[in-house]
């Protein structure tokens, strides 16, 4: 499996690395084909630039550093998240084949879409992949139930030992009020 996980990030990889340099290479190819999605984002999103290239450039920018980040192993869950995010305005903005009137044009449209469609579908497998060790989820719930326990364990110790020294003092409150008694008897 370990092999298989070495070969598939770089594999799925690859298609991200490309497109993210070419796009950041020549930002103006695509930014035309991005403009109903950028628009309609940075009035959305306040901070967020207006400028349609600029956004493909960031967005070919993540895509090419995530896609290295995935490719190499280096936080391959949140890289392939990071791609995740680019991908969906990038199918929305750049293969939108219920607009097309030619059908050709569909057809090569609705095809690169499904494409994107199947790539966000590894890249959230990829997200998920916790390489054979339980995921953060599940580690939480673990210790929680262990720290419950151990709560538990730690009260029920403590109420025994109070419990022991709650009889003890009583035992030395009753051999103390022996004594007392005795000596008092013995200097009447």
């Amino acid at each position: 499996m370990a092999v298989l996980r070495k070969c598939a990030r770089p594999m799925l990889a690859s298609v991200f690395v490309t497109g993210g340099l070419h796009t950041l290479r020549d930002p103006q190819r695509v930014a035309p084909a991005a403009e109903p999605v950028t628009a309609p984002l940075s009035s959305r999103i306040p901070w967020l630039t207006e400028d349609p290239e600029r956004l493909v450039r960031i967005n070919g920018a993540v895509q090419l550093g995530a896609g290295l980040m995935l490719a190499t192993g280096r936080l391959p869950r949140v890289a392939a998240l990071a791609l995740a995010g680019t991908l969906v305005p990038t199918t929305l903005a750049g293969h939108a084949w219920w607009k097309e009137k030619d059908p050709e044009q569909r057809a090569a449209q609705r095809t690169q879409f499904t494409k994107n469609v199947s790539l966000l579908g590894g890249l959230l497998l990829a997200a998920a992949d916790t390489h054979g060790k339980p995921s953060v989820a599940y580690r939480t719930r673990t210790a929680a139930v262990s720290g419950r326990r151990a709560a538990r364990r730690t009260r029920r110790d403590a109420a025994h030992t109070l419990s022991g020294v709650a009889g003890n003092a009583a035992g030395a409150v009753r051999s103390a009020s022996a004594s007392a008694q005795q000596a008092v008897t013995r200097h009447l």
